[in-house]
């Protein structure tokens, strides 16, 4: 369905800081603009009536929305938002905005390339930037697009010029994970170089209103092309930082067919790719002209990096690992603003409760520290046949030691003088080697807190390493996961009793008891495997300041849509503010506080229909062919933000 034309409110408050210290920051949100509003704001704003403007900002909460129901279908086949925004202000007065949403594009469309033509929406290039074409249904030859946008990012660049924007010049960049299939339904998870792209935006200065200008695809030819790429954040010092999760296997990278796969399609030679050039972290610098440049970094670890944060300092990085038997990682970079060089650690968990999600102390093992330059040039020179032996059944040899690894056990011996190798191409075997807690499942995204200290990592399944002990972990659960709160501290030492040069340093990890999923024993009506009122395998996240609120989006395979929720930090509120399309995960989320005057919150969604046996089985032949036709035939996902309208 159309949306209206979007509007926002606008408010006194300064300029973005993307470089400001806590200090700073935390000033600077003593005013606060509002989300972009839509409809019948537009009369309201020429008059300069807008409800609230140049009034100081005391706090804001969100309502919720009920979950769609089969009552209901279009609202179960789409995106939803039934949710309102209340404001309060200093002098007493609060205004209401019911929130909405609007989409900058359907990936699959074709949109302005700025240059006079169009260019097709997520769609996939090889190493070359030529399109990749899917060929399976013959007569039906078209260039591959995604269906699973993700990690977003919405910035300004200082003196930001590109034809076609009238008013001011916004920047988003966004990246596509995977395509779920080819035209003849086979899976094609993994087997495509992931496209990344910058948007050019035109703000409109007097609503907030955000206009897609220009679309550019940022040539990833020379990082050897992107792996998987999933969430992503805003660095500090405004660049996107970007992932490459699910790290390849390059022990068993001869007999992996999806490699393979990836290869032949990057490269045209299914033989060419090196695994260890994929599991790090790109970086993506947008320029002023609306293209973006990338560089990859080598020495934050290669391990499945769902997402990092960056803390206040611009040195400390905290980073989520999508893994069986993951772990929790910190690099702390040599310079401010500049990840090209630093030293990577690993978290030990001393387990105070083992009582559901349980709760635990933090240590830190130090791993290394490198260049990404002398990485890369290892990456480029060593097979894992050079840095370690590794047996995937005991060996009968003490030499070797037993460590946990992907769900399962290997049994590794190290190569004279391969530490440094080790603890960055082959990071999660190095780490539990060196003792660290490689027992974590699934841990997603990760945000901070500046104001209260407070880091937050999403583990979407409490499943499996969990459960088990192999890494230091032993809990009961739950399967529909939770989202973790770690107090963030100065003067810590690690493992061997050196000083840890950060003030950001996480010292224990519990989940808030609003934010543990709830596993039903039984489905309920609609086929929920999780409680719907609480949330259900959390994966993206992100902490607005201005708003303290951790918003919080699912990949949940126990929920019949997925939502994304509003957690309040003061008041400890859960509140559902969106219902994705059934079978599609909660993506691309990234809370912006302020740009020009206005705050936005960005979302967006993959795989919308991606059926599950069991948990759709009730939903699926209604749902299925109103799926169909809003997404282009399940191809299609959109990108787009949280807008709203006032009331009253």
């Amino acid at each position: 369905m159309r949306q209206p034309e979007q509007h926002a409110i606008q408010s006194d408050a300064p300029d973005g800081i993307p470089q400001a210290g806590r200090r700073g920051l935390l000033k600077a949100l003593a005013a606060a603009p509002l989300l972009p509003l839509a409809g019948g704001a537009a009369a309201m704003l020429s008059a300069c009536a807008t409800p609230g403007a140049g009034k100081p900002f005391v706090s804001a909460r969100f309502t919720g929305m009920p979950a769609p129901t089969l009552a209901d279908p279009a609202a179960m086949a789409s995106t939803t938002v039934g949710s309102a925004l209340e404001v309060a202000f200093a002098d007493g007065s609060k205004q209401t905005y019911q929130l909405a949403y609007q989409p900058f594009f359907m990936t699959g469309d074709m949109v302005p390339d700025g240059r006079g033509g169009a260019i097709l929406a997520g769609g996939y290039v090889d190493i070359n930037n030529n399109p990749i074409i899917d060929r399976s249904v013959p007569g039906k030859e078209r260039q591959f697009f995604s269906d699973c946008p993700d990690g977003s990012s919405l910035l300004t660049v200082k003196g930001a010029s590109v034809p076609g924007v009238k008013g001011n010049t916004v920047f988003a960049v966004v990246q596509f994970e995977y395509t779920t299939r080819d035209q003849k339904q086979a899976a094609m998870y993994g087997q495509l170089p992931s496209p990344i792209a910058v948007l050019t935006l035109d703000q409109d200065p007097s609503s907030g209103k955000l206009s897609l200008v220009r679309y550019h695809n940022v040539d990833t030819s020379q990082v050897n092309g992107l792996w998987i790429t999933c969430g992503a954040s805003l660095s500090p010092w405004n660049t996107h930082l970007s992932s490459e999760e699910y790290e390849p296997d390059a022990a068993a990278i001869a007999s992996n067919p999806q490699f393979k796969a990836f290869s032949k399609n990057l490269y045209g030679d299914e033989t060419r790719a090196n695994p260890y050039h994929y599991g790090h972290l790109p970086e993506v610098t947008v320029h002023a002209d609306g293209t973006g440049s990338i560089k990859k970094h080598y020495c934050l670890g290669r391990i499945s990096h769902e997402l990092v944060q960056v803390m206040p300092d611009r040195r400390t990085v905290l980073m989520g690992d999508d893994a069986t038997n993951g772990g929790l990682f910190m690099f702390i970079a040599e310079r401010a603003a500049d990840l090209s060089a630093g030293t990577l650690y690993v978290a030990r968990w001393d387990q105070v409760s083992g009582v559901g999600p349980g709760a635990g102390k933090l240590s830190w093992v130090k791993l290394g520290s490198a260049t990404s330059d002398e990485i890369k040039a290892m990456a480029e020179r060593y097979k894992a046949a050079d840095i370690m032996d590794i047996r995937t059944s005991d060996p009968s040899d003490a030499s070797f030691t037993k460590i946990p690894f992907g769900g399962k056990t290997n049994w590794v011996r190290l190569k004279p003088g391969m530490e440094k190798a080790a603890a960055f191409l082959e990071t999660h075997r190095y780490a539990a080697l060196a003792g660290g807690s490689l027992g974590f499942t699934k841990m997603e995204g990760t945000t901070v807190n500046a104001r209260d200290k407070i880091a937050y990592s999403a583990m979407s399944y409490v499943q499996t390493s969990m459960l088990d002990g192999s890494g230091h972990i032993k809990v009961q659960g739950p399967k529909a996961g939770a989202v973790y709160a770690l107090n963030l501290r100065g003067g810590q030492r690690d493992a061997a009793g050196h000083a840890i040069a950060s003030e950001w340093v996480p010292v224990d990890m519990a989940p808030p008891a609003e934010l543990v999923g709830v596993d039903l024993k039984t489905p309920d009506a609609l086929g929920n495997l999780a409680a719907q009122d609480s949330i259900a395998n959390p994966d993206n996240i992100k902490f607005s300041e201005k708003l303290r609120t951790l918003f919080i989006g699912e990949d949940s395979g126990m929920h019949v849509n997925n939502f994304l929720w509003a957690y309040n930090v003061d008041t400890k509120a859960l509140t559902r503010v969106l219902s994705c399309p059934a079978g599609a995960e909660s993506t691309g989320l990234h809370a912006v506080d302020e740009i020009n005057g206005w705050t936005y919150v960005m979302s967006n969604f993959q795989h919308a229909g991606d059926w599950e046996k069991g948990l759709h089985d009730k939903v699926k032949a209604t749902l299925d062919p109103l799926v169909r036709a809003n997404y282009k035939d399940r191809f299609g996902a959109t990108v787009g933000y949280l807008t709203g309208v006032p009331l009253g």
